[in-house]
């Protein structure tokens, strides 16, 4: 007797809504499947729908087979094109060979498919005793010609990536450093039977082999294997670095900054600056450091970053990738949702998509989550915002309203220029994929004038967790208090909203910080924030005949729209603060800042005259 599963079952096993089956099954696309009563009996050899002539029995198992399953995770380039589906980005290596610099630094966001790039290169360049041009034959680079093809399994190659080198201490970090060496030296270990290798070499190669190198021995390591493996293959090695900024980020973020800057210095110089046994070098990370002198005197370094069109279409998903993808899976239905959620970035002048939260959406049943922030900490956004200025806060909740924001952005910031300007946090913003640059002008100096925007819901999404737990964090706001705010202003509810802020002002703020306009006003903007998937909040705008202080500007005509009006003044009594927010509340109407919402269309209208003094607060409504 045939086995039979609910819809639900089904929709466990295949990763989507039970609603969907139900629907597959009334549209008939699920052979065999029957209604008994209200419930539908599906059979248990049922495949789910790719291209929608999927059903049940051995045919359509046969054709389940081919759909190959997508690469979460996987930066095994070997595996990545045999096992899983595979995006071809192997004319990577065509732009490469035709350009043919000596040393290319690739700089782009996490998780946009750089240590797999990185991992294609050392498979097409290394010397193998496996015949690997297998790997490409049916691969958009074998159809370029010989002219590419020759170099296929030529040359010797060093490959060590950095993405793991994320430890506490320097200590950890070394140690971590000398087992990534050791392993490499392992993976050429015949050059211990070497011929051509002098007796001292061979000692050296031994030293670190054996996981007994010392720091002056590491700092030489790559300028030493390159020599030893040119003598033994009579060819100078391929050098590629995956990541190589990591562990200088944990560096940063951890207090040993200088000991990494300045071994890294040294273990790069012996690499890629003079290195006669060098064919080409390859480094890809999120930061280019020029000003730690990493790459002092590298005059043969080539820079290819987020701003650049060369290579713009190798990191991240095309347009038509995309589409590729969704119609081998049977989706096209979702492209408009993962346009929203995961497109927007802009390499050059070419829009990308983010691989990873791609792969990760169709994967699991096309249910959109914020899958790239939740890869790891977001260190860089939380750094930002421990040094912020009052005017950068005001622009980061700009931004996360949806608004555009013109800032100078100057690719060769490093972490610790953040104290000594903060406005470079746009820059590191920037290239950590947290924003994208919809416009932008080369200046005289060599940096660049944006407009930039958050790229797409997902970005939005860790804009608004990191903003708010940023301030939860510091004591500015506890989430009950952002709760009951907002719970208040839906219910027009003015006593409960003076509650929620006063008893916030009494518990959370000393009096010394309570100071200018300034203060209360990111507070409030903070308080507010949950409130933006129902708002669009807006702050200090041109409208009627004024500027106002805060707006909520609803989203669906069924909430009112909000205006705000903040007041400050030191050391007033409650009967002065309750004629202060009475001014607030009248300049809302003096000054016509309605105008814009009557225009369009918005009749409910709550204004707020919000006063403050120390810890007091006063908010009278109409």
């Amino acid at each position: 007797m045939m086995q039979v599963k609910t819809c639900k079952q089904i929709a466990n096993e295949w990763g989507i809504a039970e609603r969907t089956v139900n629907e597959l099954c009334k549209s008939g696309k699920i052979q065999g499947a029957v209604k008994a009563g209200r419930r539908w009996q599906i059979p248990d050899d049922a495949v789910r729908p790719v291209d929608g002539r999927v059903s049940s029995g051995k045919y359509t198992k046969k054709k389940a087979v081919g759909i190959k399953s997508l690469p979460i995770g996987i930066s095994d380039y070997v595996r990545a094109q045999s096992e899983y589906y595979y995006v071809d980005k192997t004319l990577m290596i065509k732009e490469f060979l035709d350009q043919k610099p000596l040393v290319s630094l690739f700089t782009r966001p996490r998780r946009f498919g750089k240590t797999l790039n990185m991992d294609m290169l050392r498979v097409f360049f290394e010397i193998s005793e496996e015949d690997t041009s297998k790997y490409f034959v049916d691969k958009a680079i074998w159809k370029c010609g010989e002219e590419y093809r020759k170099h296929q399994g030529r040359y010797p190659v060093i490959f060590l990536t950095f993405k793991d080198v994320k430890y506490d201490s320097w200590e950890a970090t070394i140690d971590k450093i000398r087992g990534l060496l050791q392993t490499e030296f392992g993976r050429h270990q015949e050059l211990e039977g070497s011929s051509k290798l002098a007796e001292y070499e061979k000692v050296y190669f031994s030293k670190v082999l054996n996981g007994e190198a010392s720091l002056v021995d590491m700092t030489v390591a790559l300028e030493k294997l390159s020599q030893m493996l040119a003598k033994h293959y009579g060819k100078a090695p391929v050098i590629i670095i995956d990541e190589y900024d990591t562990p200088i980020q944990e560096g940063y973020s951890k207090d040993f900054y200088d000991e990494i800057i300045s071994f890294m210095r040294n273990f790069f110089s012996g690499a890629f600056k003079d290195n006669r046994n060098l064919t080409y070098g390859f480094l890809t990370g999120i930061l280019r450091i020029a000003q730690e002198s990493i790459f002092s005197g590298l005059n043969n370094l080539t820079v290819n970053s987020v701003m650049d069109e060369d290579y713009d279409e190798f990191f991240g998903f095309t347009y038509s990738e995309v589409k590729s993808m969704l119609e081998y899976y049977g989706v096209t239905n979702k492209e408009t949702e993962l346009k929203d959620w995961y497109d927007g970035y802009l390499f050059g002048s070419t829009e990308i998509y983010n691989p990873w939260s791609v792969i990760n959406y169709i994967s699991r049943g096309c249910i959109p989550q914020a899958y790239w922030v939740n890869t790891g900490k977001n260190e860089v956004l939380e750094d930002v915002l421990t040094i912020a200025t009052d005017d950068i806060s005001e622009r980061l909740y700009a931004l996360l309203q949806g608004e555009k924001v013109i800032v100078r952005v100057d690719q060769n910031v490093v972490y610790r220029s953040l104290a000594e300007d903060p406005m470079n946090v746009y820059s590191l913003l920037l290239v950590a994929g947290y924003l994208k640059t919809p416009k932008k002008e080369l200046q005289a100096d060599g940096t660049y004038l944006c407009e930039v925007s958050i790229p797409n819901r997902e970005i939005a999404a860790v804009y608004k967790s990191e903003i708010l737990s940023h301030l939860f964090q510091i004591g500015a706001i506890t989430r009950n208090t952002a709760n009951m705010v907002a719970e208040s202003l839906y219910a027009n509810d003015i006593r409960k909203l003076q509650k929620a802020i006063s008893e916030y002002m009494d518990k959370s703020i000393s009096f010394y910080d309570a100071g200018a306009e300034g203060f209360y006003h990111g507070l409030t903007l903070g308080l507010v924030a949950l409130m933006d998937n129902q708002y669009k909040i807006k702050s200090n705008r041109e409208s009627g005949d004024g500027r106002y202080d805060i707006s909520l500007y609803p989203r669906e005509k069924k909430y009112p729209g909000i205006f705000m009006e903040l007041k400050w003044k030191r050391g007033l009594k409650i009967d002065e603060l309750e004629v202060l927010s009475e001014n607030a509340l009248s300049q809302i109407d003096e000054k016509r800042y309605d105008l814009e919402f009557k225009e369009d269309g918005i009749a409910n209208i709550i204004k707020l005259g919000i006063a403050f003094s120390g810890k007091k607060v006063v908010i009278k409504s109409k």
